[in-house]
């Protein structure tokens, strides 16, 4: 039996230094090309990192209205120049019970401060503060 499993990782690993060694082709060559509208590095950009802790009793239905409205102020304010988010899933057990990341990109200070008094802004505070339990706020400029 290890003889085996000895044989198939020899032919895996024969198969990936194979491809590895091969030149890349023209069209390869083309889709490892990152597109031109990605987002320029020539000038720092504002990070702002918010992650989220629910309530216990928060119903995932909620949950969902807040991530749906988070979402939704990419559409309602121009400042914002990138957008995402996810939910934990470290294996680490480290997260203190923050279980939802939301990632903002401004292009300045000054957007950010559009952005925070902003009413679609404090409508999303609205929907969000009835379920919230704990926040944590970073902001940073991308080095």
């Amino acid at each position: 039996m290890k003889k085996q499993y000895f044989q198939i990782g020899l032919l895996v690993f024969s198969c990936l230094f194979w491809s590895c060694s091969q030149p890349a082709t023209e069209q390869q060559t083309e889709e490892i090309t990152p597109p031109t509208e990605s987002i320029a590095m020539d000038k720092p950009l504002l990070r702002h990192v918010v992650l989220f802790k629910f309530k216990d009793d928060t119903a995932p239905e909620d949950v969902k209205k807040v991530e749906d409205a988070f979402i939704a102020l990419g559409d309602k304010i121009p400042q914002i120049r990138d957008f995402e988010w996810g939910t934990n899933n470290s294996p680490e057990g480290l997260n203190k019970g923050l279980t939802h990341c939301f990632f903002v990109t401004f292009e300045s200070e000054e957007d950010r401060e559009i952005y925070l008094p902003h009413p679609a802004h404090k409508e999303f505070v609205d929907v969000l503060s009835p379920h919230l339990d704990d926040v944590t706020v970073v902001d940073y400029w991308a080095k």
